[in-house]
């Protein structure tokens, strides 16, 4: 195992498909501005935006458009998009947690584990307040201030950083390619949750958090 003989003092999540699955409406959103413009989407392509920033998202997005797009109009879909996301999100209660998470936190925080999240997205916190979690954890990433998107391992260096742990003793979990790259070059233990082909280069590869002693073994 990577970092054999290291003790793991921090566990940093991503936010999407793994502590709540807020994909569908990050895919409804970006489908209901494609449609607008008139641009061909489908759920395919969207598995390509997942664990992406908001504009490098857009930029795949407008791939299958002819017509060329200023920054300014670039920035201006792309705060119409965060729009019809946000309107979404405010309908996730703590019953959209995904299995297992509330019983992991609780576990890790007994044992004094320090816990953080790394997401790119900058709605992380409404979705964590609607979620009833946003105080369960030490620190969350703020992605405005991170200039290079996963795969780049910036938010997970910052996340270590920010809960004050060496990266070589964080895991991190996450549901996406660039996500567990990012992991991965960031020193720290990954573990991949959900499709075993798009976390195919985890070090631990799970179906789901539904069994916290997973996790926590590897503490």
């Amino acid at each position: 195992m990577k970092n054999k003989g290291i003790k793991y003092k921090g566990i940093i999540f991503d936010l999407d498909g793994v502590i709540t699955d807020t994909a569908e409406y990050h895919y409804l959103a970006w489908k209901k501005l494609a449609d607008e413009l008139n641009i061909y989407f489908d759920r395919k392509i969207n598995e390509n935006l997942k664990g992406v920033s908001r504009l490098e998202s857009l930029e795949i997005i407008l791939k299958n458009s002819d017509k060329v797009f200023s920054d300014e109009e670039k920035h201006y879909l792309a705060d119409k998009k965060n729009d019809y996301y946000k309107e979404m999100i405010k309908k996730i209660t703590p019953q959209d947690i995904l299995p297992g998470v509330c019983d992991l936190i609780n576990n890790l925080k007994e044992r004094e584990i320090k816990i953080a999240v790394a997401s790119v997205s900058k709605n992380a916190k409404t979705v964590l307040d609607n979620l009833g979690l946003l105080d369960s954890f030490d620190y969350i990433v703020d992605a405005e201030k991170i200039k290079n998107g996963k795969p780049d391992p910036e938010i997970f260096l910052n996340a270590a950083d920010g809960i004050k742990v060496e990266p070589c003793c964080c895991i991190g979990i996450e549901d996406s390619k660039a996500g567990i790259e990012a992991i991965n070059r960031a020193g720290m233990l990954s573990v991949g949750v959900g499709n075993p082909e798009t976390v195919e280069e985890a070090d631990i590869i799970l179906k789901d958090l539904s069994n916290p002693s997973d996790i926590l073994n590897l503490i």
